[in-house]
């Protein structure tokens, strides 16, 4: 299989990989108007040819059609991605740069294919200016071309000098006019350009370079004269027409782009709206002063490769932030380098596995007990790490792991057992009361306790993973500690393990500050590009956390769990609800059991998710870790008002699915089966349907002065599926 690693920008006017045979292709997007941020956070791509689509990683924005005809959006293609597929799916990855991955989009629909590129041919000259101007002064800068011949820079140039002590020295100089090199081997020194630079910069660059020069007497080069166009090469010219359809050569004023971005804007609910109780991700308020530092540039345009030196604060920033993180876990470090939880997940499991590979068990230790209620990312990642997942059984009364079934799973693979991967509070709601006993079993049998630190918003200053016996745990920063989901990313997994794991933690070859911790060796292995991963959104946590405070931070989980036992008294009269402890109280979220209704009324969980929308609320997670339930989780973040106000919705929902059950709507055809309602399916002329507009639009009385309106149907995921880009027309018309 041939795959490229390529660059957007550079695709404007360098031949696409498509055209010459690739299979995948695959790059980053941050250089279409997202920041540096001291390395992201950003949006990878992933391309891939037709008859490879099934097999790609990570999420497919699809388009389908929904009950009316319409186009419609969705995510494609979902059976083949761990929560469904676990240990046997395409990928682990959970969290997607969703955020990052439109702020790219609209820097495209912006700038156009005309004006894309401008940019690209501009940075193009300028690297040639540079090129020249450096071969003018004696430099030797090689680039290679087809056949060994001279090729075509695009942004990119290595420099060589005539030694090492000469290459420190430029390095050095560089350093002292705030320009940051790139060191390429014992004498050799790198410079990339991009659209922010101009003449003045590479002034500023010959300035350095000329003292260096071979010519005795060199002076700074005059570069008044215009940059002049490069010739690219027929070989590798871009002819191919992109960017063709309309959204892409439409929106070029400030004006217009506002105007579509306000519109997109529009169509979705967020927290702005209403409370968003997806159990398992801790929709919780992003706070306008957290948000604040990630607009500053001192934050944001920050090179991943600055020297120390220049970035001593943020480093400072970053270090405080991992002992504070420690602290809380219980751990005796923790690394933020993860981007995701799921990347904290395999990070983690590479640390236990090179452990035990150190304790002279390589490669024998690869077994993984993993729960049967797990996040679908567990076994995805443990099968990443190499390990060979075996589920472990839950009590069916109680949801809690079980012990016996445990002990006889660690007894069995006792010489092969690496690690058990847990969740505290469990996937079902509930604090298991022998999570220390589950801790010390798999111990006694030489496994590693990895604790999954999705649902940590319920343990924070009440109990900690240290203390309950894990070696390893994630935190996820987009849910625990307030960095905005984004739509499913940026996201940030640190990862917080015991003593006898730090050295295995994952450090960085180009990183100095880290290399100081921990040497690049075969034992700690980088887990992301960027020495300290997604690192301009940090300050929101860090902002979050010392804002709290201990006293604060343990207040919130306290509210979190009495807000969540506060839902479930008022649903359990009128739902049932699957899983509590002895009491008859949940942790953090709970999970409704709405499985008895598919006989009584043919309605399931999908059916109330919908009919939500109507009611202006987003479902609660669907069919997790329960097919045909629905999983809540409220956050501390929400009054009771609110909590009021969703408690209202269900329980009228809940009427409405009593009117089927007696009779008076049809199984088939009734108000949840066809919702949402959107304003354009209440316009039509005809209604033959069981129940008036009315109650279609505004089953409860506040939704006349807070009516947030579906925009979309509901949608049909077979046809999606089976269709992946639609073909029943022009897809222009996915964008009204």
């Amino acid at each position: 299989m041939f795959s490229v690693a390529t660059d957007l920008l550079a695709l404007t006017v360098l031949k696409a990989p498509g055209e010459f045979g690739a299979d995948i292709a695959f790059g980053n997007s941050q250089r279409f108007g997202v920041p540096m941020g001291f390395g992201g956070p950003q949006a990878a791509f992933f391309a891939c040819t037709e008859k490879h689509k099934r097999k790609i990683p990570g999420r497919i924005v699809g388009v389908s059609k929904d009950r009316l005809g319409n186009r419609a959006l969705r995510l494609a293609l979902q059976t083949r991605e761990q929560h469904i597929r676990r240990e046997k799916a395409t990928s682990n990855i959970c969290t997607a740069q969703a955020l990052l991955a439109n702020m790219s989009a609209f820097y495209a629909v912006y700038h156009g294919p005309k004006g894309l590129k401008a940019i690209a041919e501009r940075t193009m000259s300028l690297t040639a200016l540079l090129k020249a101007k450096l071969i003018a002064l004696g430099f030797n800068v090689p680039t290679r071309g087809n056949a060994g011949g001279e090729g075509v820079a695009f942004d990119t140039l290595v420099i060589e000098t005539s030694s090492q002590a000469e290459a420190d020295s430029l390095m050095e100089a560089a350093l002292a006019s705030s320009l940051y090199l790139r060191r390429v081997g014992s004498s050799k020194v790198g410079v990339s350009l991009d659209e922010t630079m101009g003449l003045n910069d590479v002034e500023k660059l010959l300035s350095v370079f000329v003292k260096f020069s071979p010519y005795k007497g060199a002076e700074a080069i005059d570069l008044s004269k215009d940059v002049q166009p490069v010739e690219i090469p027929d070989s590798v010219k871009r002819t191919s027409s992109y960017l063709t359809h309309p959204v892409f050569n439409s929106h070029h004023s400030e004006t217009e782009m506002l105007r579509y971005i306000q519109h997109l804007g529009s169509k979705d609910l967020s927290l702005a709206h209403s409370m968003i109780s997806l159990g398992s991700c801790t929709m919780k308020l992003n706070a306008t002063t957290e948000m604040l530092p990630i607009t500053w540039p001192e934050f944001s345009s920050v090179h991943p490769f600055t020297p120390a030196p220049a970035v001593k604060g943020y480093i400072d920033m970053i270090e405080d932030l991992e002992k504070q993180l420690a602290n809380i876990t219980g751990m005796a470090e923790v690394t933020i380098q993860p981007n995701s939880g799921a990347q904290g997940e395999f990070a983690g499991l590479k640390a236990i596995k090179k452990y035990h590979d150190s304790n002279g068990d390589p490669g024998k230790r690869n077994i993984c007990l993993i729960p049967v209620s797990a996040h679908g990312t567990n076994p995805a990642s443990a099968a990443m790490a190499g390990m060979r997942v075996v589920p472990v059984k839950c009590d069916t009364a109680t949801g809690n792991l079980d012990v016996a079934d445990l002990r006889a799973k660690c007894e069995k693979h006792k010489d092969e057992l690496g690690a058990i991967m847990i969740t505290y509070p469990s996937t079902y709601g509930v604090f298991e009361p022998s999570i220390k006993e589950v801790c010390q079993v798999v111990h006694q049998y030489g496994g590693q306790v990895y604790m999954d630190g999705a649902n940590m918003n319920a343990q924070i200053g009440l109990c900690s993973p240290g203390e309950i016996g894990a070696d390893v745990c994630h935190l996820n920063l987009h849910k625990t500690f307030c960095i905005p989901h984004g739509g499913g990313g940026p996201g940030v997994g640190p990862i917080g393990v015991a003593e006898h794991l730090r050295p295995f933690l994952p450090s960085h070859p180009l990183n100095d500050h880290l290399l100081a911790k921990r040497p690049a060796s075969v034992d700690s292995p980088p887990i992301s590009a960027a020495p300290f991963g997604s690192a301009s959104i940090l300050p929101i946590t860090f902002a979050y956390i010392n804002m709290m405070g201990a006293r604060g931070l343990t207040h919130a989980t306290k509210i979190t769990l009495l807000n969540a036992n506060y839902i479930l008294s008022r649903l359990k009269p009128h739902f049932p609800i699957l899983y509590t402890n002895a009491n008859g109280r949940c942790a953090h979220e709970f999970i409704l059991d709405v499985r008895q209704f598919k006989a009584s009324a043919g309605i399931e969980a999908i059916d109330i998710a919908k009919r939500l929308q109507d009611y202006g609320f987003h479902s609660p997670t669907m069919s997790f870790p329960v097919a045909n339930t629905l999983m809540i989780e409220p956050t501390e973040s929400e009054s009771k008002a609110e909590l009021d106000r969703f408690c209202d919705a269900l329980i009228s929902i809940r009427g409405e699915i009593a009117a089927i059950e007696r009779g008076e709507q049809p199984k088939e055809k009734n108000i949840l089966k066809l919702a949402p309602h959107t304003q354009r399916d209440l316009l039509t002329a005809e209604w033959d349907r069981p129940y008036t507009r009315e109650a279609a639009a505004y089953p409860l009385p506040w939704l006349l002065e807070k009516k947030f309106w579906p925009t979309v149907a509901r949608v049909d995921d077979a046809f999606g599926d089976q269709n992946l880009f639609c073909t029943c027309g022009p897809v222009e018309d996915a964008t009204n």
